[in-house]
């Protein structure tokens, strides 16, 4: 996902055998969001003949089924300006077929060039003839041939790419050189990863969108606010960094220097500084969804496990780790019970860490089901009261602050302009937005003549953050909700309306009114897709329905069954072993997050007690009461 931000184009990996899964189309339909050109590579070719026996034309009625996927998909959530032209044809070479464990494979021009057809590649696999088909059809040069002539250069897709990947001015200095891709004009660099290498420390790959990159520059990142050096310019020559002097724009560079950059971030050079706008923040196609808590087994080596999770989080921004103030534990969040496998393994393997793990919990998060409010927050000395109104965020809202199209480092105009095009907000209601909280929560202000408001904007922005970080009903974020500041009292003296007034009573205010607003919690659901022989569809329906799930689609293809549904997270812990059993291990399935949804009213007071319990909390929630304040 990460990497799609610096290339103009990819090659979307398809298996023949298992044609389009959850996670393919989830790999395309990141690129058409990126506006990266695919094009399509079958691999597994060899197990249509030597598995599955295929005759010629059972090939080319599979292949072209997936062909024919990978074209509806393109249609459906592709931009206008290109649903049409980035549509694949085999017969124009877009389209590559081999076998990466036998090593040969063509494009259709190719085969044609050569003289072979597909009953002549059979033919020479059941004569025994391999060597004589990697000689003629070496995969190398179908997969490569592809990549040069049919995913476009730089300097012509640089300035399509640019109004999808960036929301500034396309008439500023910045955007000007960027869409001219002008390796003379002000720097401007795009970081899609960080790596930490053993030897050189942190390299930062990214793509150089204008300008020239030298060893020596001053580098600014405009999210983290820190000014760094290029202290090494490299070029990727495959999988390894070969180091040159420059890099021009429209190339990937890796630079060493910039321990503080991460993946997302914009660099430029000193002529934009104080009018760059950064790229919008890169999308990501899944949230954290479980959590581990890790402790070494010598006590001796808990910095060194701190040092370790550090770096992984820098990696894989994906993987979130943290420690809970409260309990000490040591927390790391991925998207699975795959991807923490992963990552504690490579805490033992690639740091020598002896860990010990918890079972892995689910991320919830909180929310209110009704309008409610106004209520009050008094800050500790008296002196001053905000008012607060509370309802549900209208869910495009928060698909919008979830993908990217709005957060907070936009400018207001272009908050504006977003607002009022896709959740038809009015001007009025769309100019009042106060902040916004990456976890979809909206803060407006209604209030009118206030004095001294400009003045305690950050320490109200504080504590609106502060209070939906770790929500009043089970210390979970919150996510969802729409807060309208609807009146404020300010003391005239600015001592005494500081951080340590002002930003307690947003946070009281903000307890009191998710409490009021018939608190819930969200459990995230996971799209799970499933494979299996006819015969065991109703064992994995069954299945499915016993983890409360729901069946979305049924589709017989031949002797298999491809069924597709939603089941809660937390439902498929262990699932593997559960499918494994009930289908004899022929189903084959993959799982991704979809989407929150709220808890069942009969499982919600046991699941908060379960959880602050489990955080060192008091199992009894906290009431409104608490937190509501008179005059």
């Amino acid at each position: 996902t990460r990497a799609m931000r610096a290339l103009d184009g990819c090659v979307l990996l398809v298996d023949a055998v298992e044609e389009f899964q959850i996670m393919t189309e989830v790999r395309l339909r990141v690129a058409l969001d990126e506006f990266v050109k695919p094009v399509c590579y079958i691999n597994k070719f060899d197990r249509l003949i030597k598995e599955l026996k295929m005759d010629p034309n059972a090939i080319q009625q599979k292949l072209l089924r997936i062909i024919n996927k990978f074209n509806e998909i393109v249609q459906t959530y592709g931009a206008d300006e290109i649903k049409n032209e980035w549509t694949i044809n085999a017969g124009g070479g877009e389209v590559a077929f081999g076998s990466a464990l036998d090593r040969w494979g063509f494009t259709l021009p190719m085969l044609a060039k050569k003289g072979l057809t597909l009953p002549k590649i059979l033919e020479m696999y059941q004569n025994g003839e391999l060597e004589k088909l990697q000689e003629m059809l070496p995969l190398s040069e179908a997969i490569l041939g592809m990549a040069v002539h049919k995913i476009p250069d730089p300097q012509k897709h640089q300035p399509r790419r640019i109004p999808h990947i960036w929301k500034g001015d396309p008439e500023s200095v910045m955007g000007k050189n960027m869409l001219a891709v002008d390796a003379n004009g002000p720097l401007v660099i795009c970081i899609s990863n960080v790596i930490i290498d053993p030897q050189a420390g942190v390299i930062s790959t990214g793509r150089v969108f204008s300008g020239t990159i030298r060893r020596g520059d001053n580098l600014n990142l405009i999210g983290a606010e820190k000014v760094a050096k290029a202290q090494q310019v490299s070029i990727y020559m495959g999988a390894y960094r070969e180091i040159v002097e420059e890099i021009p724009a429209g190339n990937i560079v890796a630079l060493l220097g910039l321990t503080d950059a991460r993946a997302g971030e914009t660099i430029i050079g000193d002529e934009l500084l104080g009018d760059a706008v950064p790229f919008e923040s890169i999308k990501y196609v899944s949230d954290p969804v479980l959590t581990i808590a890790v402790e070494p087994k010598k006590p001796t080596d808990l910095p060194k496990l701190i040092d370790a999770m550090q770096k992984m989080s820098i990696q894989d921004p994906n993987l979130v780790t943290t420690i809970n103030q409260e309990t000490g534990e040591y927390l790391m969040a991925g998207m699975g019970e795959l991807h923490l496998e992963i990552a504690v393994k490579d805490l033992k393997s690639q740091h020598n860490l002896d860990i010990i793990q918890s079972e892995p919990t689910v991320v919830y998060r909180e929310t209110i089901r009704e309008e409610v409010g106004p209520f009050m927050g008094k800050s500790p000395n008296k002196h001053n009261r905000v008012f607060f109104t509370f309802k549900p965020l209208d869910n495009k809202i928060v698909q919008l602050i979830r993908s990217g199209e709005i957060n907070e480092i936009m400018s207001p105009s272009k908050i504006e302009e977003v607002l009022k095009e896709k959740a038809g907000w009015s001007t009025r209601e769309a100019r009042s937005v106060f902040a916004i909280n990456e976890n979809a929560n909206v803060l407006i202000d209604t209030t009118v003549g206030i004095q001294g408001l400009r003045e305690v904007k950050q320490h109200i922005s504080g504590g609106f953050q502060w209070a939906l970080a770790d929500g009043p009903l089970a210390g979970e974020t919150v996510r969802g909700v729409l807060i309208d500041m609807v009146d404020i009292k300010l003391h005239e003296d600015p001592v005494h309306r500081g951080p340590a007034q002002m930003m307690p009573a947003v946070r009281g205010a903000l307890f009191a009114g998710l409490l009021s607003g018939n608190p819930t919690l969200l459990e995230p659901i996971s799209l799970i897709s499933v494979r299996v022989p006819a015969a065991e569809m109703g064992n994995v329906t069954g299945l499915l329905s016993r983890k409360r799930g729901s069946i979305r689609s049924v589709e017989q293809e031949g002797p298999i069954v491809n069924i597709q549904g939603m089941v809660p997270v937390a439902e498929t812990l262990g699932i593997s072993q559960e499918m494994r059993a009930a289908t004899s291990g022929t189903a084959f399935w993959q799982m991704t997050f979809d989407h929150y949804a709220p808890v069942p009213d009969s499982m919600l007071p046991d699941l908060v007690k379960k959880i602050r319990t489990r955080k060192g909390m008091d199992p009894t929630p906290p009431k409104a009461s608490d937190y509501i304040v008179r005059e």
